[in-house]
Order: structure tokens, then sequence, then C-alpha cells
């Protein structure tokens, strides 16, 4: 737990409010996790005995439907917690990938149950971090599946973007993982980006990586600010 102390994204994490006495009850080890782009964190069902914070990159929460299709009903950055369900139920509620090679701390079960008894700091974190899951799922539902497929591109853009004025930078996904994430087809997700490039919306620099103007792509998304 020493690097929790003095981890880049704690003031946005699980222990954000712990101090040196709540450290001193865990007696487990909080591991390291790094995922590669393109593996898989965890699956639905798998058994849940700990739970995640996302330290770097990005990971897509996904549920398959009955015809095999996939949904994306959320992404998690950095700061992010996954895996809450583990706290409630012994399987995990969705499939786990990440989009770029990401960085993660696994916390067990136990480390939680044992802070939250002893600590009411952890108490009211994880009280937190459950509303900010909901909160997520009704930003996604709302902001990346209403609208036309431009704006919900726009939007996807604006929720990527790692700066929130000027010139800014975003790593998109893949055109599927954007079809799924944003319920279009993904020839569909690939007219939209080539239509941004051509409008000077987009400026690529490599495969994945644009820049683009924010003030542009927030009037395109029909709203004030998508970086929720």
């Amino acid at each position: 737990m020493l690097r929790c102390k003095s981890c880049g994204v704690r003031q946005l994490a699980l222990f954000t409010d712990l101090t040196d006495e709540d450290f001193k009850l865990v007696h487990q080890p909080v591991d390291e996790v790094r995922v590669a782009q393109g593996d898989v964190l965890y699956h639905a069902d798998d058994r849940a005995d700990c739970l995640f914070t996302l330290r770097s990159g990005l990971i897509k929460m996904t549920h398959y439907l009955i015809d095999g299709s996939q949904r994306v009903v959320r992404l998690v950055r950095p700061g992010g917690t996954l895996g809450l369900e583990a706290l409630v139920a012994g399987q995990f509620a969705h499939n786990a990938e990440a989009l770029q090679d990401s960085v993660l701390c696994r916390i067990p079960v136990s480390v939680v149950e044992k802070l939250d008894r002893e600590s009411p700091r952890l108490h009211k974190q994880v009280l937190t971090r459950w509303h900010q899951t909901v909160m997520d799922a009704d930003y996604w539902l709302t902001q990346m599946c209403t609208g036309s497929a431009r704006e919900r591109v726009a939007r996807l853009c604006l929720f990527l973007a790692e700066d929130d004025e000027g010139l800014a930078a975003c790593h998109l996904p893949g055109r599927e993982d954007i079809g799924a994430m944003l319920g279009i087809t993904t020839e569909t997700a690939s007219r939209v980006i080539a239509d941004f490039r051509r409008q000077g919306l987009l400026t690529t620099h490599s495969r994945r990586e644009f820049s683009m103007n924010i003030d542009s792509m927030r009037n395109l998304a029909g709203i004030e600010d998508c970086a929720a």
C-alpha cells in the first residue's frame, strides 16, 4: 500500500480520502496489473473477488447481446473504478477490455471490506464510486446513444479529448468499437470520421491519433460540455 500513498491518480481514485492510519489497516497487497491494448481484463460472469482502479489507459465495458453483437456500456478513464459489483455479487457484470495499453491497481474485496468496516472515509468513497458509475451510465445513455450519428461521434471525440479547450488531442478507438459504443454501423462511423477530416474538424497525426478544435466540435455535438 506504500505505492497507493504516492500514486499520481490517488486524488481521483478509490483511496483518495485515506489517511496513513487507514493504510496501516491493510495487510494484503494491492497489485499492479498491466493489460495490453486488445486484451481482456475480465469477462462477464467471471468470479469477482477484487475490483480495479485505472491508473493509465482506457478500458471499455461491454455487454454481449443474444445475436453475438456487443454494446459498449461505458468507457473508464484514469482514476475510474471497475468491478464495484464484486462487493455485492460473486461475478463481474460486464466484459472489461483495454482500448489502450493500460495500468490498473487490483484491490482484493477483503481489503475494501476491512477498510469499509474500520474507516468511514472509505465507506464514503465507495458510495461516491457507486454514484459515479450510475452517473456515467446515465451520461452514456443520454449523450452517446441519442441524436444523429455526427452528433454522437462528436460527443465521443470530446469525451476522449485530452484537453478541454483550444486544439485538443484525441485517441479514437477503431471504427467497429466506435459503432458498438454509439449504436451505429461500422460503415457509418467510418463515413462520419472521414467527413470530419475533410471538413477540418479532425486532423490526423497517426492511424488513431487526431487533434481537433474543441469549440467547433462542441457546436456540432449540440451540448456545452462532453467531458463529464
